[in-house]
């Protein structure tokens, strides 16, 4: 088994490949945003993570600013609001394709060919293909001192998913839909449910559901 520990000295591009895939399989989505001229842009992040249900909130990590255009976050920043769109196999290229970067007056959904929808209760497009399609509102912003970056805390305030992906208690079969998992930031993984399982409790072993 290899240890790996001189992270420094390692080559800078190795290096990312590295920490960027060893956490594991990660959400990956596209964020579709627009800007006060109307000019619509969309991205491809896998730094989105569950903060709370109650009231319902998912975190995002920008990186630091100064370092390329920052075109997602000015644009949730001057509107308020973003739609976060879960990548499935038909367009998985599209949508890695969204993380090259286009100039400002560039449409990414146009670049990559995929198409935004609008619902009549967000400004920010959806990415029409995908499957399961969340609104998003800005809630705050956090700075991290450790490197810069910055993460973005949203609450949700619409879902749009096929019926037949959700169960009665709530539960969303992300396999049934055809979501995709990320690692790195150029691997893409189909997911197969292998089971789930009860809530766990002290005097019980978790069962089958």
């Amino acid at each position: 088994m290899k240890r790996i520990h001189d992270f420094e000295a390692l080559p800078s591009r190795y290096r990312a490949n590295l920490i960027n895939s060893i956490p594991g399989f990660k959400p990956v989505s596209l964020v579709g945003t627009i800007n006060e001229n109307g000019a619509e842009n969309l991205a491809i992040f896998n730094s989105f993570f569950h903060i709370g249900a109650n009231p319902p909130l998912l975190g995002m990590v920008f990186r630091p600013e100064g370092e390329v255009e920052r075109h997602t976050l000015e644009n949730i920043r001057k509107t308020g609001c973003y739609t976060i769109n879960h990548l499935n196999k038909d367009i998985v290229v599209n949508g890695h394709h969204a993380g090259a970067k286009f100039p400002a007056c560039i449409s990414e959904f146009k670049a990559c060919g995929l198409t935004p929808w609008y619902s009549a209760t967000l400004l920010a497009p959806y990415v029409k293909e995908s499957t399961i399609k969340i609104g998003m509102h800005l809630h705050s912003e956090i700075p991290i001192a450790a490197n810069n970056t910055i993460l973005v805390i949203g609450t949700v305030t619409e879902i749009w998913l096929p019926e037949n992906v959700l169960s009665e208690d709530g539960f969303v079969n992300l396999a049934q839909a055809g979501t995709l998992a990320g690692s790195n930031l150029d691997a893409y993984y189909e997911a197969i449910r292998l089971v789930r399982l009860s809530y766990p409790k002290p005097d019980s072993v978790p069962s089958q559901i």
